[in-house]
């Protein structure tokens, strides 16, 4: 229960067993009023109805959207402790491919959300003493993953905005972080990770031998939620010290594949 209490908003929770989906159930446990948010309202009610918590439809690359989460939250519950951002888009695509509309959907979901998310949720939470906003990055801004370079940039770009408003607004009692995992078998990689030997070909550059869970993600995410955590501005590698080694080149991708495709 270390969390009871704290009244906390997970937006991007409307995929079946996310990332978003898994922190929800997990700060619901420690004990928190969850307010689960997406899009896509038949996922949302089943997961609020499952932690005993409440949802709200909400577009993070729409501002009166995300202003409205906020404000109805703070509006139902009196506060928002906790704000976490679980959105965003894995493209892959090579450098000399990446289209105009590829870059516009990225930086409006990765740079214009995520400026959102953190104006809206600082303004609430300037109101009533401070809180905890956490947003999703990836070890791919520190290890380079090829054909990943716009949504490596406007992930980086999403750090960036960590540190500033991290800055500024930490004299109010706010904490603004950022998580980073590695490769991680979610509903968005579930084609990757059923191919043992493309794992294989990732798992060797983990410090720690093996890759990482949501249930990782979502053990960070309570940490820097509760007030066992002194640290803002930060983005955490919660990804076994890949940032330390690399992600595999594309040709160690292909081999795999390959291997994969002869068995």
């Amino acid at each position: 229960m270390r969390l009871a209490g704290k009244v906390a908003v997970i937006l991007g929770a409307a995929g079946v067993d996310n990332m978003g989906q898994v922190i929800a159930r997990r700060l619901a446990v420690e004990g928190a009023k969850v307010v689960v948010a997406g899009r896509h309202a038949e996922t949302l009610v089943s997961l609020a109805s499952e932690i005993d918590g409440d949802h709200l439809l909400c577009d993070v690359t729409d501002k009166a959207d995300v202003d409205k989460l906020a404000a109805t939250t703070a509006l139902r519950y009196g506060k928002v402790d906790v704000a976490i951002n679980c959105t965003g888009w894995g493209l892959l695509a090579k450098l000399l491919e990446t289209t105009e509309e590829q870059l516009d959907q990225l930086s409006a979901l990765h740079f214009k959300g995520t400026f959102f998310f953190l104006q809206a949720f600082v303004a609430e939470m300037s109101k009533s003493g401070g809180g905890s906003i956490i947003t999703v990055s990836s070890a791919s801004v520190r290890a380079l993953l090829y054909h990943h370079a716009a949504y490596i940039a406007t992930k980086a770009a999403s750090e960036a905005l960590v540190r500033c408003f991290a800055n500024e607004f930490g004299a109010r009692g706010i904490k603004v972080n950022a998580i980073a995992p590695g490769f991680t078998e979610t509903p968005m990689t579930s084609r990757e990770a059923a191919i043992p030997a493309l794992l294989d070909v990732f798992r060797k550059e983990y410090p720690l031998g093996r890759l990482g869970t949501t249930a990782d993600v979502a053990n960070a995410a309570v940490w820097l939620a509760s007030d066992e955590s002194f640290v803002t501005g930060e983005t955490l590698q919660i990804n076994g010290g890949l940032t330390l080694r690399r992600n595999p080149s594309p040709s160690e991708i292909n081999a795999a594949m390959r291997q994969s495709k002869d068995r």
